[in-house]
């Protein structure tokens, strides 16, 4: 890279660097100069080496500068208080802030032979992104960095901002960011932190643990091993989608080994965060290789991998997780067996002729929308609904979770942005079919889902639309039904829970495989009844209700229970008006034939040790 002088030059402070730190190891085992005291000739060693260091690292900033601005033509961006960021050409004081180590130098011996024979590295878990509440902490006793409600933050965040060195600090502190950020996403030598699903990137944010793992993969020898100790992201989340492939493609992955920090392995990490110890040999690909999920005993690694561990296919993982290549968590044969029976149905992100297709959307950003949330109920203000309103067929499952209201015009502005507000009907103002964001397959149930009266979302409830821009429907109210009762079954979520680590991303429910029944298909009846009435338990849903019972009906094979408007045996199973069931004992029955039905659907057996699973 560098022009023929300096590269002479630089090869030169090479040289003179290994001579003089060899010399230095020599002296300090031995003492061969009687008229210069020990310690004057090593320190005059050292400040040789320092100042050699220095002359280097000026060269290699320079080399860096040069990549940042020439080749991938990234500026600094100094954040303001109001506006957009203010751009200039980057400097050297920029790259020197950074206080880059430049591998080739320090270790240039080692590279002169391929790299190293192995890495053995715990490196940081964190996003590399500006941490506000993290900042201010320093600033105020009264911010904690996760237990603090956004308005709060944001009153506080606000009076200290007033402080013009506090301001300062803080703008500086976010621009050490977004030049750095660019250089992750656009360098050759992180190619992989980007997933690319169907063609296009997918959006995520840079962690440490991700860029570490491509370092040690550039830093090894053809044949070199390296262990290393990563968060379970590493084989579920769609942003590791390409580390995984490079891993698969390019390395002999020799054990994933996870645990789960329930014996408090990691001081200060949650009980329930699972990680990885990850070991790979550089070249060649994978194909298969022995795993251990939801460990707990440190001890249990002496003894992995053993010839009866769990070995999985890479060419399985590829047919489960074709978009993502996520790995899912099996603890016996029985699970691989079971997935593969499920594979029958295509993937819900899947695009279907004259058939329902599922189009997911997060509709309003806790932080980036939270201008809009309003914390008391007024005329023209709708409930704004969080993941942790909601469960399992019912919306109702903690009203006092209930923080904000959105006002309807404003929200509806923020919805249609550019397009013109012609009073055409949204998806807010319609019934909607949603699941939980933040769910841990460490939970009672990690897909959980319902369906809401008409009232806008937050990010951490994620919506199916129900409408394109054209104003045609995406999918039914049975439809809406169906799915949900699909979503809150045994069957799926065994497959979920078997490739979730902490969120629930569009991406995970886009790969779950699902028969797309419509109207007149077998059981397709069936499970809409008995979803229907598991949600339909007060009057906000009495539209939803007639829509699958438009006309009252005595018996018969399709309803398997009293009409819905009948005053039958049947009649204390509903709710308050006839619609719906309340009582405990019934939603249960309910419940347990639903997932009977859907597991049929599957072809799954009641006993799990007969051949046909």
């Amino acid at each position: 890279l560098l022009q023929p002088l300096a590269a002479s030059t630089y090869q030169q402070i090479l040289r003179d660097k290994n001579q003089s730190i060899a010399l230095y190891k020599k002296h300090a085992f031995q003492q061969d100069d009687p008229d210069l005291p020990q310690e004057t000739r090593l320190l005059q060693l050292r400040n040789h080496i320092q100042k050699l260091n220095e002359e280097a690292q000026a060269k290699l900033n320079q080399l860096l500068l040069d990549e940042f601005s020439t080749k991938l033509g990234i500026k600094y961006e100094q954040a303001q208080l109001t506006g957009k960021p203010k751009k200039r050409v980057l400097n050297p004081a920029d790259i020197s802030a950074l206080e880059p180590f430049h591998w080739g130098y320090h270790f240039d011996t080692v590279f002169a032979r391929g790299g190293f024979d192995a890495i053995i590295t715990n490196p940081p878990w964190e996003t590399f992104k500006p941490q506000a509440k993290e900042f201010f902490a320093n600033h105020s006793d009264l911010i904690t960095k996760n237990k603090m409600d956004i308005k709060a933050f944001e009153k506080e965040q606000k009076k200290l901002l007033d402080n013009p060195e506090i301001a300062a600090a803080w703008l500086d502190y976010q621009s050490k960011f977004p030049y750095v950020s660019a250089y992750f996403r656009s360098a050759e030598d992180y190619i992989n932190q980007i997933s690319i699903v169907n063609g296009k990137k997918a959006g995520t944010d840079i962690n440490l643990y991700k860029l570490f793992l491509e370092r040690c993969y550039h830093l090894l020898r053809q044949g070199g091993e390296c262990g290393i100790v990563i968060p379970s992201g590493i084989y579920t989340d769609l942003g590791t989608k390409q580390l995984r492939q490079m891993l698969f493609s390019q390395t002999k992955i020799t054990g994933l080994f996870c645990f789960e920090n329930r014996r408090s392995i990691f001081e200060g990490v949650d009980s329930r965060f699972k990680f990885v110890i990850l070991t790979f040999e550089k070249g060649g690909q994978t194909d298969s290789f022995p795993v251990r999920f939801m460990r707990h005993d440190v001890a249990e690694l002496a003894a992995f991998p053993k010839p009866d561990d769990l070995v999985l296919d890479v060419s399985l993982i590829r047919k489960l997780s074709p978009d993502s290549l996520s790995v899912m968590e099996f603890k016996q044969p029985i699970d691989i067996a079971i997935a593969q029976k499920m594979l029958q149905f295509p993937f819900l992100g899947e695009k279907i002729e004259s058939k329902w297709n599922l189009k997911l959307t997060a509709e309003f950003h806790m932080t980036n929308d939270s201008h809009l949330f309003k914390t008391e109920p007024a005329p023209g203000r709708l409930p704004l609904y969080e993941g942790k309103m909601i469960h399992q067929f019912t919306h109702q499952f903690d009203p006092t979770a209930l923080r904000y209201w959105v006002d309807e015009q404003e929200a509806r502005r923020a919805i249609l942005g550019k397009i013109q507000d012609r009073g055409q009907k949204l998806d807010y103002q319609d019934y909607r079919l949603g699941f939980r964001k933040i769910a841990t397959n460490t939970n009672m149930r990690t897909l959980i889902s319902t369906i809401i009266p008409p009232n806008f979302c937050s990010e951490n409830f994620q919506v199916a639309l129900s409408f394109d821009k054209t104003g045609t429907r995406y999918i039914s109210y049975s439809e809406m039904l169906f799915l949900c009762a699909l979503f809150n079954s045994f069957c799926l979520d065994s497959v979920l829970r078997q490739k979730v680590s902490a969120n629930i991303n569009f991406f995970y429910i886009y790969q779950l495989s699902v028969p797309r029944l419509q109207e007149g298909d077998q059981w397709f009846a069936e499970i809409v009844e008995r979803a229907a009435k598991l949600i339909c338990t007060t009057p906000e849903f009495d539209d939803l209700w007639q829509e699958v019972f438009p006309h009252p009906q005595e018996g018969g094979a399709a309803t398997l229970s009293a009409s819905p408007h009948s005053r039958g045996a049947r009649g204390a199973e509903r709710g308050a008006g006839g619609k719906g069931v309340t009582d405990e004992t019934d939603r249960a029955k309910l419940r347990a034939e639903l997932d009977g039905i859907i597991a049929h659907l599957y072809g799954l057996t009641r006993c799990a040790a007969s051949p046909a699973v």
